[in-house]
């Protein structure tokens, strides 16, 4: 296959400046709206978007949406599920982490770059299910670590806050749910496992929604939030995800992977330029060694192309 570096990083680019400006977005959303409504409501958002989007491409073979044979089809239901629940995990401990924050923390810096854990994550759990891990990924580790506590630690361990932590927890299922998708999304294609796990996420995130969250929600709030659900659903989501399929038929893996972690750096400018959250020199210091573990986490990836 021939590469397009360029102009594969310059639509994943895109899709990380999106998925940046999403923490903005999601912080502005948490203020109004509960988060399981959020994700409930960006997630059906999303799914319907994607499903016309589907049914665009699909206009001249007109192939149904689930294949016929029941072995395959159950392959389908067991893509929907296992993707998902990793999704639905994911973004709602991430939003619920957002939402956790207390007021004057420089909020979408913080998650956008613990989020972006998850590059690193994803070969740290390749190597415990039996895959050779490279001593970069191992530095990249331990870079990481020092990042996360210049970021999140720059006052001391009094820094520490619950919010970090469940967002650490969402990286860990976003590295999980980016394992899942490479495992069936060779059986059901980019976008219709990205509308069944929209479609999973959202009813999951809706039912709880409607159990523990209904008291809390107002016509008058979701109107006021209308806008950035819409960005999380139609953009982050939707936007976001067809551009990601596209960009990664031009860039190599390695460059991919790159490309995409910028998402953090969009986080960190997004909420010091919409919001007017600054960051200390200290915690400004602590993005920059993240992003390089991040970098780092891709030469071996980079040494075996070359």
């Amino acid at each position: 296959m021939k590469y397009n570096n360029l102009k594969g990083s310059l639509i994943l680019g895109a899709a990380a400046l999106i998925w940046g400006l999403a923490f903005v977005a999601q912080t502005g959303a948490a203020d109004l709206v509960p988060p399981f409504a959020v994700n409930a409501l960006r997630s059906f958002i999303a799914a319907i978007a994607l499903y016309f989007l589907h049914l665009i491409l699909n206009r001249k073979a007109k192939e149904p949406f689930f294949p016929k044979e029941n072995k395959l089809r159950k392959k389908y239901f067991s893509a929907a599920a296992v993707c998902g629940l990793f999704f639905f995990v994911a973004v709602n401990f991430q939003q619920f982490g957002i939402s956790f924050y207390p007021k004057g923390v420089e909020t979408e810096a913080r998650s956008g770059f613990i989020t972006a854990l998850y590059v690193i994550l994803v070969p740290l759990f390749s190597a415990f299910m039996g895959k050779k891990i490279s001593p970069y990924v191992l530095g990249a580790v331990a870079v990481a670590v020092v990042g996360v506590y210049m970021l999140c630690f720059s006052k001391g361990f009094t820094g520490i806050y619950l919010a970090d932590l469940l967002v650490f927890i969402c990286a860990v299922c976003f590295a999980l749910h980016i394992m899942a998708i490479d495992e069936f999304v060779g059986i059901t294609g980019g976008i219709k496992l990205s509308i069944m796990q929209f479609l999973v996420c959202g009813v999951i995130s809706g039912i709880l929604s409607l159990i523990f969250e209904a008291r809390d929600i107002t016509l008058a709030n979701l109107y006021s939030a209308l806008g950035q659900i819409l960005y999380l659903g139609l953009m982050s989501s939707a936007v976001a995800y067809t551009l990601q399929i596209t960009g990664q038929k031009y860039a190599e893996p390695s460059v991919a992977s790159i490309s995409m972690s910028f998402e953090s750096v969009f986080a960190a400018l997004g909420g010091w330029i919409i919001m007017g959250n600054g960051l200390s020199p200290t915690q400004i210091a602590g993005c920059v060694i993240m992003f390089a573990s991040i970098v780092l986490a891709q030469i071996p990836g980079f040494s075996k192309k070359k």
